[in-house]
């Protein structure tokens, strides 16, 4: 396997009501995700950024990222480890907090992953390879802010 994935997407502006971005509130913020031989994703900005909350918005993209990431990884790590999961949800959040001069960035997310596996003697094993999990993420690895886990594991 090569050391380096090069990964292409296409982003395309679709809200231009007529007049373009002549005034702040002239246009709309609805564009497309589009990655070759995948599904077109509609996406906006969030609400307070005069987005349409219909639509996926970066900042949902960038938690769903995270959560997936730390998820897939998991998974990796119990599948080897002979650990059973039969369930696995999120319920992410994250922070998104304004710096200063109109600055915003995340700076936090915490994961709350809710995981089942079938046998209750490896649940202590199964927490610290959701730790081993984070280490692994590309996607956390790459990011500046504060990652959190609050893993609960049931049998």
């Amino acid at each position: 396997m090569s050391d380096t994935h090069h990964y292409k997407i296409n982003v395309e502006w679709t809200g231009n009501t007529g007049t373009g971005t002549s005034k702040y509130d002239a246009y709309e913020r609805s564009h497309l995700l589009k990655i070759n031989g995948k599904k077109t994703i509609e996406c906006s900005s969030d609400a307070p950024f005069r987005g349409d909350v219909a639509f996926h918005n970066p900042e949902d993209m960038l938690l769903y990222s995270l959560s997936s990431c730390h998820m897939l990884w998991y998974l990796h790590l119990c599948a080897d480890a002979g650990i059973i999961v039969i369930e696995y949800s999120d319920n992410a959040e994250g922070t998104l907090t304004l710096v200063k001069d109109g600055i915003s960035k995340f700076t936090e997310a915490i994961l709350n992953p809710v995981i089942k596996i079938t046998d209750a003697s490896r649940i202590d094993e199964a927490i610290k390879l959701h730790y081993e999990a984070h280490k692994k993420c590309f996607i956390a690895n790459s990011c500046n802010f504060e990652i959190k886990q609050n893993p609960k594991i049931t049998a």
